[in-house]
């Protein structure tokens, strides 16, 4: 299978790192076989060589998406295509605890030598020698005060003088996008990824303006609100018993959802957008501090929706301050 030359999609700057990225980026969660319910490799591999066809060149993953299943779907798609793509992975927390808490000390989540043991698994995995982006796949602002934190800097630093990582980011815990404020002031890392959608829109009280002063790119996950954002959710869904989200849509959640959404809908609905998902792509393409949003894509026509809702027509200020009403604060993954 081969991809066609690719589509015009705008591009912004990630951060300070020189690199540019289309303003849809591929997430790479579902297709790594694990918690999304039942996935086809050979679909996955047609979501990904479309997404070289619309012209998508940041490729989200992490070794955690299935034990690196993910990971190995994508760097089949760079061994086939030698296409030239910004592809970001992610170090899990050797606890593979999520979300981070302040007091799992950085020996037991990020130790030196597991770092380095991860980059090497990626690297195998994505077939590369050098891993664009490595993110810490969660964080905590406590662990710069760890007594252990100038080992664990010095072990990614030295990576990066191999040429074995390039950039380093860290992706925030779901409920806190306020958890590595500290961690951007220090200056260490060039990326962050960030939970944030029409409900949630906390990330842009502190976190936007920060990264926009200190240089430090953002990826937005997330804005499909793992489905309730997509329009396509009725009060009687039902998902998969593996699929995460007959948790995530539990109880009375579902219902609440469904009704917010029909609520915001007379928000966000009109010339700009007439479907949901398309809005819920457009919103965090209105904040200029973002460089690429990352929606899940399992399917090649998930891929040339998606990619339609970066037209550049996206919400102005007046627009943002009506959606604002709306910010829905919950955590629905505890």
């Amino acid at each position: 299978m081969k991809a066609t030359a690719p589509l015009a999609l705008r591009r912004r700057p990630l951060g300070h790192t020189g690199l540019k990225v289309s303003e849809i980026g591929f997430g790479g969660w579902g297709i790594g076989k694990s918690m999304w319910g039942q996935t086809d490799d050979a679909e996955s591999m047609r979501a990904l060589f479309a997404s070289i066809d619309v012209g998508i060149n940041y490729f989200d993953t992490a070794f955690a998406y299935g034990h690196g299943h993910s990971e190995r779907l994508i760097g089949r798609l760079l061994r086939e295509t030698r296409a030239d793509l910004v592809v970001s992975t992610k170090i899990p927390p050797k606890n593979m605890e999520w979300p981070a808490r302040p007091t799992t000390p950085l020996k037991l989540a990020f130790p030196p030598d597991w770092i380095v043991s991860c980059v090497e698994n990626s690297l195998r995995n994505l077939r590369l020698e050098r891993l664009p982006l490595e993110q810490f796949h969660v964080w905590s602002d406590h662990w710069l005060k760890d007594p252990l934190w100038g080992e664990v800097s010095a072990a990614l630093s030295r990576l990066r003088r191999e040429g074995k990582i390039g950039f380093i980011g860290a992706s925030l815990n779901n409920d806190d996008p306020e958890s590595a404020l500290a961690l951007i002031e220090s200056g260490f890392v060039d990326q962050v990824q960030v939970l944030f959608n029409l409900f949630d829109q906390r990330a842009q009280d502190r976190l936007f303006g920060l990264c926009r002063d200190k240089g430090v790119g953002i990826v937005v996950r997330c804005p499909f609100d793992e489905g309730g954002l997509t329009g396509d959710l009725r009060a009687d869904t039902r998902f998969e018993p593996q699929d995460f989200r007959s948790h995530y849509f539990g109880g009375e959640r579902l219902v609440e959802t469904v009704e917010r959404v029909k609520a915001l809908e007379k928000a966000v609905l009109g010339a700009k957008a007439q479907a949901l998902a398309v809005a819920a792509l457009k919103y965090p393409l209105s904040f200029s501090e973002v460089s690429t949003v990352i929606p899940g894509m399992r399917r090649e026509s998930h891929v040339r929706q998606n990619a339609r809702a970066a037209d550049g027509n996206y919400y102005g200020p007046e627009e943002l301050a009506t959606i604002a009403k709306h910010r829905w604060v919950r955590d629905f993954y505890n």
